[in-house]
C-alpha cells in the first residue's frame, strides 16, 4: 500500500442535481437517525427487560449493534457527499471504509445463519434449547462470527488495496465496494477476484446451508402440529427473523447473479442503498412489530417508566 497512499479517488455518488441531493441528504439523514435510535432502542429494551433474556435476543442485540455499525461507516460519508462538489476520498479512506463495512456486513450475515441454528433449536429440541444453547456457546458463535467478519475482509482489503491504480479516479460508486474499485486498478486483478469469490462463496455456501437446512426441520416440525393455531404460534416465533433473511439474501441475489452483460451501474446504487441504509433500518421494525415478546417488553417498561 505504501506504494500508493498518495492516490486519490473521487466517488461518484448517487446524484449531481442539486435538488435531488438536497430531497436525498434530508431522507438518509432521517433514514441514519431512525436506524440509530431504533437499532439503540431494540439494544436498550432486551438489556432493561428480563423476559428477553434469552440467546435469540443476545444475537438479535448484536445483530442491532452490527447495523448501527453498517450505517454508520456509510451514511455520514455519504451526506458529506451530497454536500460537496468535491467527492473525493483518499485510498486509506477508502481502504478503512470497504474494511469495515465489509467486516459489518460479512458478520451480519454469520449471526442470520447463527440465530437460524438458534431457532432450529427453540423449535425442534424445545426441550434440550437451554442445555445446547447455553450462555457460553451462544458467545463462542458471536464471537466467531466477529472474528471471521474481520479476518475475512482483512485478507480482501490487502488484496485490492495494495495493487498499483493508474487507470483512472473515478469510483463508479456512491462508497468504496470491491468491483468498482478493481476496475480503475492497472495491476492483474485475477487473484484478488479469486479471492474474493472463493472466500464469498464457502461463506454463502456455509451461512445458505445452515440456514436451509434449519427451516427445513423447523418447517417439518411445524408441519407435524396437529393443530393450527399451534403451528401458527410457533411460526411467529420464527418468521421475523425469516422476513431478515430473505430481505438481505433476496437483495444481494438480484445484485450479484446478473451476468455481466446486464450490469447497469444506476441500478446498481439503488439497490446498494436500500441494503446499506434500508435494511439497517427495517431490522429493528420487523423485530418490534412482528415480535410480540418484544411489544409486551415495551409496554411493560414504558409503564415503569411513566
Amino acid at each position: 500500500m505504501n506504494k500508493s497512499l498518495d492516490v486519490i479517488f473521487t466517488l461518484d455518488g448517487l446524484t449531481n442535481n442539486p435538488k435531488l441531493q438536497l430531497f436525498l441528504f434530508v431522507l438518509f439523514l432521517g433514514i441514519y437517525i431512525f436506524t440509530i435510535l431504533g437499532n439503540g432502542g431494540l439494544i436498550f429494551l432486551i438489556l432493561k427487560s428480563p423476559n428477553l433474556q434469552t440467546p435469540m435476543y443476545l444475537f438479535l442485540k448484536h445483530l442491532s449493534f452490527i447495523d448501527m455499525c453498517c450505517t454508520s461507516v456509510i451514511i455520514p460519508r455519504t451526506l458529506s457527499d451530497l454536500l460537496s462538489k468535491e467527492k473525493t476520498i483518499s485510498l486509506l479512506a477508502c481502504a478503512l471504509q470497504f474494511y469495515f463495512y465489509g467486516s459489518c456486513f460479512n458478520t451480519e450475515i454469520l449471526l442470520l445463519a447463527a440465530m437460524a441454528y438458534d431457532r432450529y433449536v427453540a423449535i425442534c429440541r424445545p426441550l434440550l434449547y437451554y442445555t445446547i444453547m447455553k450462555k457460553e456457546v451462544c458467545y463462542i458463535l458471536i464471537c466467531a462470527c466477529h472474528i471471521i467478519g474481520f479476518v475475512d475482509l482483512a485478507i480482501h482489503t490487502r488484496n485490492i488495496f495494495t495493487l498499483s491504480y493508474c487507470n483512472g479516479r473515478q469510483i463508479s460508486h456512491f462508497y468504496c465496494d470491491a468491483l468498482p474499485v478493481l476496475k480503475l486498478s492497472c495491476s492483474d486483478t485475477s487473484m484478488a477476484e479469486l479471492v474474493i469469490s472463493v472466500i464469498v462463496g464457502i461463506n454463502t455456501a456455509i451461512c445458505g446451508l445452515t440456514i436451509t437446512t434449519s427451516y427445513t426441520y423447523i418447517f417439518c416440525t411445524i408441519l407435524q402440529i396437529r393443530s393450527a393455531q399451534g403451528r401458527q404460534k410457533t411460526f411467529v416465533t420464527c418468521s421475523s427473523h425469516l422476513f431478515c433473511v430473505g430481505t438481505i439474501f433476496g437483495t444481494l441475489l438480484y445484485m450479484y447473479m446478473h451476468p455481466n452483460t446486464s450490469y447497469l451501474i444506476e441500478q446498481f446504487k439503488v439497490v446498494s442503498v436500500f441494503y446499506t441504509m434500508g435494511i439497517p433500518m427495517l431490522n429493528p421494525i420487523i423485530y418490534s412489530f412482528r415480535n410480540q415478546d418484544v411489544r409486551k417488553a415495551f409496554m411493560k417498561l414504558k409503564l415503569l417508566i411513566n
